[in-house]
């Protein structure tokens, strides 16, 4: 059966991300520096993966590094790919809310269903992307489209593999550096029977990090780079497939 490969790509470095602050939905611009370092990892190796498609979130950041890794590709912008929104804690560093115990309690992850002050919740937040990334693996097999790149923010980034990604983790084990990301392998079977896509493969391949990065995939019992994994021996072993979704 056909299979599809999505590469999931976070957006330029911006001077925010370097000051550390909390930066979701303000339409902050990526930085000359960020610029730089993806124009550096279009040269290295093999770059970044052939798209047929290129989806991504409407913040000028991720416009930018849509256009400048695929200048020959017009984006399809999807409104629910936008970053989380931080209301009263946006454009704040951590060290500046450290004080406040809505922001501990925030932190601390206990209450999912509660929103930061005039912003979104962790539930919120993850229902609207997840049910965007299906609306996209849809699409896909549908139009029988073999690569396509989504180019959008971190916190999504991490969300999203932490739902649908085999082997599973936490979302903070999905961190990835501004430019990169990961590649998911789509079998409408495996797909169809637990909404899992399998991840085998950083986005792009950075020679220099596969030593330094190797020791979060050992966790995981196998090689992103052997494409013998078969996932579809995971999948079988759940009983319970209501519970994947």
């Amino acid at each position: 059966m056909k299979t599809y490969k999505i590469h999931l790509i976070r957006h330029a470095l911006t001077a925010e991300n370097t000051e550390g602050k909390y930066i979701g939905q303000t339409d902050v611009p990526a930085s000359e520096d960020g610029l730089k370092q993806i124009k550096n990892l279009m040269c290295e190796n093999e770059g970044y993966p052939y798209a047929e498609v290129v989806i991504s979130s409407p913040l000028k950041r991720c416009l930018q590094t849509a256009k400048l890794i695929y200048p020959e590709k017009e984006p399809v912008i999807m409104n629910d790919l936008t970053e989380y929104d931080f209301g009263d804690f946006e454009g704040c560093t951590a060290e500046e809310l450290k004080d406040l115990d809505t922001f501990k309690t925030w932190l601390a992850g206990t209450e999912p269903d509660t929103p930061v002050p005039f912003g979104e919740s962790q539930s919120q937040f993850n229902k609207r992307i997840c049910e965007c990334f299906v609306r996209i693996v849809e699409g896909i097999m549908k139009a029988g489209t073999e690569s396509t790149a989504i180019i959008t923010h971190g916190g999504i980034i991490m969300s999203l593999m932490s739902k649908f990604a085999i082997p599973e983790a936490q979302a903070n084990e999905w961190l990835t550096p501004n430019g990169c990301g990961y590649t998911l392998r789509l079998d409408p079977t495996v797909w169809r029977m637990g909404q899992k896509l399998e991840a085998f493969a950083e986005c792009p391949p950075i020679p220099q990090q596969i030593d330094a990065e190797r020791d979060m995939w050992d966790i995981f019992s196998f090689d992103p780079d052997n494409d013998d994994y078969d996932i579809s021996e995971l999948i079988n072993d759940y009983t319970d497939y209501e519970s994947l979704n």
